[in-house]
């Protein structure tokens, strides 16, 4: 306890260097934190994104579906899959594809044409619930069509523009309808703004001359199973179809979450501990030239070089906790709040990647591990920054020191 009493007065010996030193430590520890929030919320937001949107954390096809998404190549063991879901309470969706021509008036535009359970959709994916305009398909919504944003800007379709619809039947038959627009979705995702049709599963059998295909089963626990679980489960019961995750189905978002993050944290972490370690050397290598003398003294009254090392590596671990209160203090604050209001980046368009659309709100999330880790860091560099200072202090002979001239 003495020790650490003669550590703390010997840190305000010269007050305004101590308390630049504080400073820049805090300030440092204040946006590691506030970095790593947000690099955290972003990642969330991204795997979120990827498996509530409309991909799913795994997602079941025929082997081979979605190399050339044959409309041929359909699940056959679907009841087999819906009793491994519901035993395992994993929410699940049925989705047909198909493609055809749509078009309005004098302009048209390929197509992929969805037919889904809208209440299964409301129900575990989130994708139903970017309407920009009109409204999403409900059960009623015979003949209506709800297009991406930008299917529906190349058509010059409105709610309730008439669409002609072109496509080859399963049968080999040529099928064509008259729908009508009922709903304008949002920005999604990439391939779903620029050629989605969603239409029922009743309208899309009839339209394509199938009886009740199958060509996609999407998965989603929201998180109370990992993907990789839910794929084992899968696999085991369900042979000859492929089970694949969404890190499987979206790699360049999972490259991202995995790698690019720990990538990023660690060049931001080490960039700033670096920087407030140098200052904390800085500040106990001045110290020690200032106190060369009464470490001469220490050394003649038969002080070891262990204990002046101790004094010295203390001074610094004083001067980081004070630096990481009130470093977490001013983080933590600021984290906390763009944890609830974010960073509004609309104005510089819509941030997709890999496909997928992001809310234009980037929250940070808040974190034991957020906190904990800048703090723990800056801690460690800061006794490493002490080495030196220290070593010189230790090395210092009695004679020599008490004849120092700064």
């Amino acid at each position: 306890m003495k020790l650490v009493k003669i550590s703390w007065r010997n840190l305000w010996r010269n007050s305004t260097r101590t308390n630049v030193t504080i400073t820049a430590v805090a300030l440092c520890i204040a946006i590691l934190i506030i970095f790593q929030s947000l690099i955290i919320g972003l990642i969330g937001k991204a795997v979120h994104n990827t498996t509530n949107l409309v991909v799913g954390e795994v997602q079941i096809h025929a082997i081979g579906y979605l190399d050339d998404r044959s409309i041929y190549k359909s699940l056959k063991n679907v009841d087999k899959i819906r009793a491994v879901a519901k035993e395992n309470n994993i929410g699940m969706v049925e989705r047909s594809y198909g493609f055809g021509l749509i078009s309005s008036g004098t302009k048209s535009a390929g197509t992929q044409f969805w037919g889904i359970d809208p209440e299964s959709e409301l129900k575990y994916f989130d994708f139903a619930n970017h309407i920009d305009e009109g409204n999403f398909l409900t059960k009623t919504s015979l003949k209506k069509v709800v297009l991406g944003n930008k299917l529906a800007r190349s058509l010059a379709a409105e709610l309730g523009t008439e669409l002609v619809i072109f496509v080859q039947g399963a049968d080999g038959s040529l099928g064509n309808e008259l729908f009508y627009v009922t709903g304008i979705l949002g920005n999604v995702a990439d391939n779903i703004d620029r050629g989605a049709a969603i239409i029922l599963r009743d309208d899309f059998d009839i339209l394509f001359s199938t009886n009740n295909l199958i060509h996609e089963i999407a998965l989603n626990s929201n998180g109370k199973l990992e993907a990789e679980e839910i794929q084992k489960l899968m696999s085991a019961k369900a042979a000859g179809v492929a089970v694949e995750t969404w890190k499987e189905l979206m790699p360049t978002i999972a490259i991202m979450t995995e790698k690019m993050s720990v990538f990023m944290l660690t060049m931001f972490s080490l960039i700033f501990t670096i920087a407030a370690s140098l200052g904390v050397m800085n500040t106990l290598v001045m110290s020690t030239y200032d106190r060369m003398k009464e470490f001469g003294i220490i050394r003649a009254i038969g002080a070891t070089p262990w204990l002046i090392i101790r004094q010295v590596s203390l001074e610094a671990i004083l001067l980081t906790f004070l630096a990481s209160i009130i470093g977490t203090v001013i983080g933590l604050s600021i984290a906390i709040y763009l944890q609830v209001y974010g960073i509004d980046i609309s104005g510089k368009g819509n941030l997709a990647f890999g496909g997928i659309v992001f809310d234009p709100i980037w929250r940070a999330s808040v974190s034991l591990k957020s906190v904990f880790l800048p703090v723990v860091l800056m801690m460690l560099t800061s006794i490493v920054a002490s080495i030196y200072p220290a070593s010189i202090a230790a090395r210092i002979k009695p004679v020599e020191a008490i004849h120092y001239k700064p």
